[in-house]
């Protein structure tokens, strides 16, 4: 409360304010340094409207964060690795619409990035693409799809790739079959993997979304990596959503609703370009044209028809992944 004052003084607030709300926001591994950096630039905003906000922060596998979320967790507002989580979400604990998409800009996600690959300086492996990623002897590290939305996001990445270059799925069964040969531990998140190989210092490559590989170079020495972008990727959307009966239940759902809406700002969409990600709006992504390269993004919907179909033949028990991995 000392620090919401504190604003208030810097700021010129009007002594009279709202009662506090304190929001919980529940969020997939990478996000950390992103959110970190757009609430303090929201409660700002919501001081000078006379409105305390406190927003605590949960990161985890996405996967397990969706879990959480459907068993209790009192989550206001999730943002998640991909839209099957928030789906599961709204089905299985009816604490949104399942029309969730619907409720914001460009299906709920106002930012979005694609899936590349981070290498040791010099590239010592020779790695430009996927098919060097089945190399003899190259070590491949990315996260658990069971467990990991930016895991599912570059095993269906790698399947697109496999079936581009030869007879549709038989392929890229076939160049994810192998690829997950040369995975020799499988974390379960994507702030996990980076650790392992950027920290642990194992494998030769990881497979990383385009924020997370950027923030490597930003947050550990640059001359240790170097980002490869492959010809071929995949448009990997991140959602958010208000959990409707939560926020409503906690006095929270219209400071929840204006939070969500603040990432499409200007302000925010600068934060979330600074810290990597692909912004929507498109002032913004004509400031920062230069510094994302050009890729061409396959989507989910036009490859596997939708993350529902998606995740029901891949990484459903007893699905691709689970006969891939057991096998």
């Amino acid at each position: 409360m000392r620090l919401a004052w504190l604003l208030i003084v810097a700021l010129g607030v009007p002594a009279l304010l709202s009662a506090e709300h304190r929001l919980l926001h529940v969020s997939y591994d990478p996000t950390r340094e992103l959110y970190r950096e757009i609430n303090d630039l929201f409660l700002a905003d919501q001081l000078r409207k006379g409105v305390i906000v406190r927003i605590d922060q949960s990161h985890g596998g996405s996967g397990k964060q969706a879990r959480s979320v459907i068993e209790g967790l009192d989550a206001d507002v999730v943002s998640l690795a991909l839209g099957y989580d928030i789906d599961e979400i709204a089905a299985r604990s009816g604490l949104l619409s399942k029309n969730w998409r619907d409720a914001l800009p460009y299906n709920a996600a106002p930012f979005f990035s694609t899936i590349v690959f981070v290498v040791r300086a010099g590239n010592p492996k020779g790695i430009k693409d996927w098919p060097d990623l089945l190399k003899e002897g190259v070590k491949v590290i990315t996260p658990n799809p069971k467990t990991s939305g930016g895991a599912r996001w570059n095993y269906l990445a790698a399947w697109i790739y496999g079936r581009s270059i030869g007879n549709g799925d038989d392929s890229g069964r076939e160049f994810v079959s192998k690829l997950f040969s040369q995975v020799p531990l499988l974390d379960a998140g994507a702030r996990a993997a980076t650790t392992t190989f950027a920290q642990r210092g194992i494998g030769d490559v990881l497979i990383s979304w385009e924020s997370e590989a950027l923030l490597i170079l930003d947050l550990l020495a640059a001359e240790r990596f170097e980002v490869v972008v492959p010809a071929v990727s995949i448009l990997a959307e991140t959602p958010v959503a208000v959990i409707d009966k939560v926020a409503e239940k906690k006095g929270n759902r219209e400071v929840a609703r204006s939070y969500l809406e603040f990432l499409y700002t200007v302000e925010a969409q600068r934060i979330a370009a600074k810290h990597h990600f692909r912004p929507r709006n498109p002032q913004v992504a004509a400031e920062c044209a230069k510094v994302f390269p050009l890729v061409e993004m396959r989507t989910v919907e036009e490859e596997f028809g939708s993350w529902a179909e998606a995740h029901r033949t891949h990484f459903e028990e007893g699905g691709v992944f689970d006969q891939l991995f057991e096998g």
